[in-house]
């Protein structure tokens, strides 16, 4: 039996968990599924620039566990980008440092420490907020209890 994956530490949650070619029907694509941990990686390692040992120490990983996740992470984007598909992010043992919420009324992004939650918006003092770290656990719930049936 394979020992359980240790927890993740993810920055915040991505904006989007979906990108799929334009103009392409959903149903048509085939499903290819980014771990929010291998998107992690990426945004780690290729946007923030950072190196694997610097990268696992923020995951809270070990280096050859982040080496792993990058390849993966790499291999399906590029999937994703020579064959088309839809790309989905979602899955995996995480933890959250901090949320982020968008204002419905302004469209500004907020981050917030995970454990001080946001009922207004800072730019316009909007209370129609959406809570990012919400939806992607609400849908993870789901996906269990489909599992479960």
């Amino acid at each position: 039996m394979p020992r359980p994956k240790k927890e993740r530490r993810i920055d915040c949650p991505p904006r989007w968990l979906r990108y799929k070619p334009v103009g392409v029907s959903t149903r048509l694509l085939q499903q290819i599924e980014l771990n929010i941990d291998e998107y992690e990686a990426i945004r780690l390692s290729d946007h923030e620039g950072m190196d694997h040992m610097k990268a696992s120490r923020n995951m809270g990983i070990s280096r050859s566990t982040f080496t792993r996740l990058i390849e993966q992470a790499h291999k399906k984007i590029a999937l994703f980008l020579l064959h088309g598909g839809e790309l989905q992010i979602k899955g995996g043992v995480i933890r959250f440092r901090d949320n982020l919420y968008q204002c419905e009324d302004c469209g500004a992004f907020l981050r917030r420490p995970f454990d001080e939650p946001l009922y207004e918006c800072s730019e316009c003092g909007s209370g129609k907020l959406v809570n990012y770290a919400q939806h992607y656990f609400a849908s993870e719930t789901d996906k269990r209890a489909k599992a479960e049936k």
